[in-house]
């Protein structure tokens, strides 16, 4: 196993045939599969799916991948892309079922909610820390920006604890495998700006907005985005001073000051954006 690549092969039949029925293949599904290894879990996919699009970036893996599939006869159901996940065009899916690789798990599930067409569902093998994470609510100690920002894109439930002793070798942590379903159609958000303001707020998540967005480098980041709108909107000029106004007076006219990121949901930081934004604040 190499470290670099984060290898840890999933063993255990047992988890292996969870993973599998929890996943809802259909006969007419393109399944993804990303990190295969010598494919403990591709078997089993290729099973059931019309089609297994396998993406490893090890080629000794690839090769021991193609040389236990090519005695199969699903054999012409699997295509292997080589090439790191991160770096490549994804071609069609239906569906993800992956043990991923633990060090690419915010890219990799980004990159996966901003795929189109929109996939039906993931299953996908996390950290345990991580996965706890993505399914936090308001309020809960782990609540924070990758909560918020996934949960905004895709409904996301904790499916299954695995633990250590059921990879080979076995990690320092432990796992688990969560169900991301892709909001379908997509919200009507511009994500680099929501992520800008989720950004901002979750810096101190348990300081109030107030005091977060009355700092000087919050209102010379609105200042600039202002700036820049205002010059091609032909918008009136306004100073930093009039920009640091406007932000309390949105924040107190709508009982945001003392309001919370950690204890904030998604109807309140939509409902936050689109008050700025209806000022002309924008943050990206």
């Amino acid at each position: 196993m190499q470290k670099k690549h984060g290898q840890h092969l999933l063993k255990n039949p047992l988890i292996i045939s969870s993973i599998v029925e929890k996943a809802e293949i259909k006969s007419t599904d393109v399944v993804l599969e990303i990190g295969p290894g010598t494919g403990n879990l591709t078997l089993r996919l290729l099973e059931l799916a019309k089609k297994v699009i396998a993406v490893e970036v090890d080629p000794r893996m690839v090769a021991e991948l193609q040389k236990r599939v090519g005695s199969s006869e699903h054999k012409a159901k699997l295509q292997v892309l080589v090439g790191d996940v991160l770096k490549i065009d994804l071609p069609y899916f239906d569906l993800v079922v992956a043990n991923i690789p633990y060090s690419i798990s915010s890219p990799l599930t980004f990159k996966l909610l901003s795929h189109r067409p929109v996939f039906r569902s993931a299953l996908l093998m996390y950290q345990r820390e991580f996965a706890l994470r993505l399914c936090a609510a308001p309020g809960d100690e782990l609540y924070c920006r990758l909560s918020v920002n996934t949960q905004l894109l895709a409904k996301v439930t904790h499916v299954l604890k695995v633990g250590k002793n059921n990879f080979r070798p076995p990690p320092k942590v432990e796992s688990s495998v969560v169900r991301i379903k892709p909001h379908n159609p997509p919200p009507p958000v511009n994500f680099l700006e929501w992520d800008g303001l989720v950004r901002l707020c979750f810096n101190r998540k348990n300081k109030t907005l107030g005091s977060i967005f009355k700092t000087n480098a919050v209102t010379e980041l609105l200042s600039q985005n202002y700036k820049t709108l205002a010059s091609l909107n032909g918008l009136p000029a306004l100073t930093d001073e009039q920009i640091k106004d406007k932000v309390i007076e949105i924040l107190d006219n709508n009982n945001y000051d003392e309001k919370r990121s950690g204890k904030m949901d998604l109807d309140d930081f939509l409902k936050l954006l689109v008050l700025f934004n209806k000022e002309g604040l924008h943050f990206a």
